[in-house]
Parts: structure tokens; C-alpha cells; sequence
């Protein structure tokens, strides 16, 4: 239902933006805009291809030691499927996360979200393990409060050894050794 919501949403944005400016709607043109997020089945492909290493990757790091090494997430279609199934946990990232639980790493969470008690108790519903959870200040920019958050944790001694995220702003300003980056098909999933 959300999927045939969000394509008829496209659809009408469309036509209304071809009315707005005198051009006119074609037919691919809307089929274009209601084909632009991608079947769950292909997200996950997609997501599991840029999860798949962070395992290895993360063993590989932990033998080098470090003090309060850290994984951090950003929440919205990365630790959860937001687009597809709201609540949900995105297996290919849980289990990188669970992983690095079950062996030492901390689980942070740096989201654009704006509540850090209701983003804690989303993911915490969706099975993940929370060590902590920085939100977006008002007046700040996504990329700026991803920046300030990630800033923060490395202050209070977190080693960010691992960035996932789907968006641009998710890895602006650095701060952390690797980045995950899940596909956000030009900006369709926030």
C-alpha cells in the first residue's frame, strides 16, 4: 500500500510540476517518476552487495586494537527499512551491527532525526543494540548535525571505525575510518 502511495505521489508531483512550468507530462515521463525507488528485492541485492565486506572488514580492525572502537549507523532506510517496511530491521546491516556487538564494538546511532528517545526506541524495537544515539539540533543542516554528532562521539574517546549510512550528508565532514554507503537511488530514500 505505502509502495502504490508513494507511486501515485510521483506520479501527481509529475504532472503537476510539467503543468507548473507549461511543459507537458508524458507517458515515460510518469513512468519514469513512478518507477524510481526499486523493488525491496532489489534494494536488499543492492544493500547486502555493500554490506557484505563490512564483517570481514571489521575483524580485520578489531585485531589492530584501539580504545572504545565504534560502529555508527544512521537510522532511516540503513538500520531500518523506513521505505519498505517501517520499524523493520535491514538484515544486512543488523547483522554487521550485531556482529560487531557480540565483539566489543559500540553501537552508536547518528541520525537527522530530531527525538533521540523515540529514534532509540525505534531501532531498540527493531532488535538493535544501542550504546547511544545523537540527533540533529535545531537550526542545524542534515550534513552539520551528522558532522557535530560524529564529532561529539570521538570526544568522548569513541573510535568511529565503521560510517553507515544511505545518504551524502550520512559522510560529510569525515570523522570515522570507513564509510558504508547503501544506495539512495539519487535521493529517493531519505
Amino acid at each position: 500500500m505505502k509502495r502504490a502511495c508513494i507511486a501515485f505521489t510521483a506520479v501527481f508531483a509529475t504532472a503537476v510540476a510539467a503543468l507548473l512550468t507549461g511543459q507537458s507530462a508524458t507517458v515515460s515521463s510518469v513512468a519514469t517518476a513512478a518507477e524510481s525507488v526499486p523493488s525491496y528485492e532489489q534494494w536488499q541485492a543492492d544493500v547486502k552487495q555493500v554490506m557484505d565486506p563490512a564483517i570481514p572488514w571489521l575483524q580485520n580492525r578489531a585485531a589492530q586494537g584501539g580504545n572504545k572502537l565504534a560502529i555508527v549507523s544512521d537510522i532511516d532506510n540503513t538500520a531500518l527499512e523506513t521505505e519498505y517496511h517501517p520499524g523493520k530491521a535491514n538484515k544486512p546491516v543488523f547483522d554487521a551491527v550485531k556482529w560487531g556487538k557480540d565483539h566489543g564494538y559500540a553501537i552508536l546511532f547518528v541520525t537527522a532525526r530530531t527525538s533521540a528517545s523515540s529514534a532509540r526506541t525505534d531501532v531498540q524495537k527493531a532488535g538493535y543494540p544501542v550504546d547511544g544515539v545523537c540527533v540533529r539540533k535545531s537550526g542545524e543542516t542534515l550534513a552539520q548535525g551528522k558532522q557535530r554528532c560524529r564529532k561529539d562521539l570521538t570526544a568522548q574517546g569513541y573510535t568511529i571505525t565503521a560510517n553507515i549510512g544511505n545518504r551524502p550528508t550520512d559522510f560529510e565532514g569525515g570523522v570515522y575510518e570507513k564509510q558504508f554507503k547503501l544506495p539512495d537511488y539519487d535521493g529517493q530514500l531519505s
